[in-house]
């Protein structure tokens, strides 16, 4: 029987060379083990050796992703579901951060935030088969082949890692709520056995909070000057001290995810630029976070070494997307032309504006998430997320902000009469650069088809109608010290946060391009990968390395990066993707640059020329 696989095994080795450290070629070896490290929100050009030693000896040392995409739109629960089950996100239906559901028993109302265990659990209730993703995660598929299982760090994105065992009796979650909210049914159980390990290990048994750096401030107040650093270490220690020591004691391989929660929530509140756009998320704090994150991965490393399991282990590193500093400004919108004294500096965006322009535009009462009338005169403004028309349950435009993009939901009813007059209005502000509107509705001018940018699949949630996409610019001050426009992005956001604090979501290179590299066994060895790869990648890599037949429903699926693996092919080729919408009536128009691998398609930037970060049309 040996003989007869080893003849097959160089048969294969023979027909296709890049599967020289695949499943198949190590198979009757011992199984790999992997560690998928995300470094939520970090940027690829900020990462060097004086900011983040340990990333950038990964790059040099291992695959350098140069060509590296987050999926649109760029936020973490989003790319989450990407990086658990390998598909695009309509194939997952994780639209954004936050998405239209039918009301929850934890919380009610029409929108709810995704970085919330309960939440996530109750959602996946809803849909048949326990997983509303409709695709299998990584971690599921490494269970079902009886590889133990771990996720750890951040609420919402390490749930999503394996939301069909959201029991917590088979895959181990550890995050902001272990040993906490049992009683509301927040938190994930965690075996006795494990909670005791930690104890005797002498950490605390429940998590960190972020202590200090917690407070995003005010748009009068400063928000944090110190990295996630506190909250982290528990984490951290409760990997290298209890998770990993047990999985090998066990003898059995292991798939972990660890997400870290920084640089992206110190980048959300930093204090260093309050309402300035410099140094914006440039600043000492933000990079502490982009330090506290590569000193996280260097204690991983240096715990895998001295359980003599780092030479078998595969480690791919990734960040669900990048980051640009938050502007709040518009020479076009109404609604920045408005007083708010309560939370507001005078002349900028509030919370909200783009709900405050459409109701004037259409002429449709806004109410806000709590269902109350918004009365402008009196200085409000929506927060959260508002109706148009009608009410909060049954709204004739319900407008979900999520940082760099805003996602509209129509009354189905009224959409093909609404959806057009929608895409003129919003032509009309600076502040947009992107429409992308739902195929059914038709082609309307200004605008691209969802399907374009893949958001049209098997998902089984609620699709939104209109995505928009805000403007953002170079900060020309920023270049003389950085260098790189990608990491000098200004960029309009909804949001409650403060003109130089930090978000993305947007659809500008500077948010689409994320860290991106890998390290092990089964990695080229100081190999600059120029072809373009996404989020959707890693887990069809890391399966395809593992041997495993990773199923799939719908048609989204990332592809085999085939040429950073040992024996690979050289490089990988690809293909330029321009698609235009046609003009509106004010010239408006949304272009889409990408590239093509074959069937898979990497979407670089999209918006009207002037106003995207990376965008290379300039007509």
């Amino acid at each position: 029987m040996m003989k007869s696989r080893r003849f097959a095994r160089n048969v294969c080795l023979a027909v296709l060379g890049f599967l020289a450290v695949s499943g198949m070629a190590h198979a009757a070896d011992k199984p790999r083990n992997v560690v998928i490290f995300v470094a939520d929100g970090l940027r690829y050009g900020i990462v060097n050796h004086d900011t983040a030693p340990t990333l950038a000896d990964i790059q040099k040392n291992g695959v350098d992703f140069r060509n590296s995409h987050s999926l649109y739109p760029t936020v973490t629960t989003t790319n989450a579901s990407a990086i658990a089950t390998g598909h695009g996100i309509g194939d997952t239906g994780e639209w954004s951060n936050s998405l239209r559901l039918p009301a929850l028993k934890y919380e009610p109302g029409a929108v709810h935030f995704m970085e919330n265990d309960a939440i996530l659990k109750e959602t996946n209730g809803l849909y048949e088969g326990n997983n509303y993703l409709n695709e299998m995660s990584l971690l599921a598929l490494a269970r079902q082949n009886h590889y133990q299982t771990a996720a750890i760090g951040k609420e919402g994105p390490v749930l999503i890692q394996d939301i069909s065992a959201a029991d917590g009796m088979s895959t181990l979650f550890i995050d902001d709520n272990t040993g906490t909210h049992w009683e509301k049914g927040r938190a994930i159980p965690v075996a006795p056995e494990i909670m005791q390990a930690i104890k005797d290990a002498g950490l605390e048994t429940e998590a960190r909070d972020r202590g200090l750096n917690q407070s995003a401030g005010a748009y009068n107040l400063p928000g944090v000057q110190v990295a996630n650093i506190y909250q982290q270490q528990w984490f951290v220690d409760v990997t290298t001290k209890v998770v990993l020591p047990r999985f090998v004691a066990s003898g059995q391989p292991f798939a972990l995810v660890y997400w870290s929660r920084d640089p992206d929530g110190t980048q959300h509140n930093t204090g260093d630029s309050l309402n300035k756009l410099s140094p914006g998320i440039n600043g000492p704090t933000s990079l502490a976070a982009v330090r506290n994150a590569s000193d996280n991965l260097q204690a991983l490393i240096d715990k895998l070494k001295e359980l003599g399991v780092y030479d078998n282990t595969d480690i791919f590193v990734t960040a669900d997307h990048g980051f640009s500093t938050i502007a709040r400004q518009s020479k076009t919108s109404w609604a920045a032309k408005q007083s708010y004294p309560d939370d507001t500096v005078k002349g900028f965006l509030p919370e909200g504006f783009l709900a405050i322009d459409l109701s004037r535009a259409l002429n449709l009462p806004l109410i806000d998430a709590y269902k109350s009338p918004i009365r402008l005169e009196n200085g409000e403004h929506p927060h959260n997320y508002s109706a148009l028309g009608g009410d909060l349950d049954h709204p004739d435009v319900l407008a979900v902000g999520s940082g760099g993009s805003e996602l509209l939901y129509l009354d189905p009813t009224k959409a093909k009469a609404l959806a057009p007059k929608i895409i003129a209005a919003l032509t009309q502000q600076d502040y947009v650069a992107a429409l992308f509107v739902d195929d059914e509705l038709g082609p309307i001018p200004g605008a691209l088809p969802m399907s374009a940018v893949g958001l049209r699949g098997s998902a089984l949630t609620p699709r939104p109608a209109i995505y928009v996409g805000f403007a953002d610019y170079v900060l020309p001050s920023c270049l003389k010290s950085w260098k790189q426009p990608e990491l000098c992005s200004i960029m309009i956001n909804d949001t409650n946060l403060q003109q130089g604090q930090g978000n993305h979501g947007g659809f500008t290179r500077a948010n689409t391009r994320n860290f991106m590299a890998a390290v092990g066994p089964d990695f080229k060895a100081g190999y600059a990968d120029a072809a373009p790869i996404s989020n959707a990648d890693i887990t069809p890599t890391l399966a395809h390395i593992l041997g495993f037949n990773l199923p799939s429903k719908g048609p989204l699926k990332g592809r085999v990066i085939d040429e950073a693996l040992v024996n690979g092919p050289q490089t990988t080729g690809s293909t330029p993707q321009v698609t235009r919408s046609a003009p509106a009536a004010n010239g408006f128009v949304t272009i889409l640059e990408g590239q093509n691998v074959g069937d898979e398609h990497y979407f670089d930037a999209a918006g009207m020329p002037g106003r995207v970060v990376g965008l290379k049309s300039t007509k």
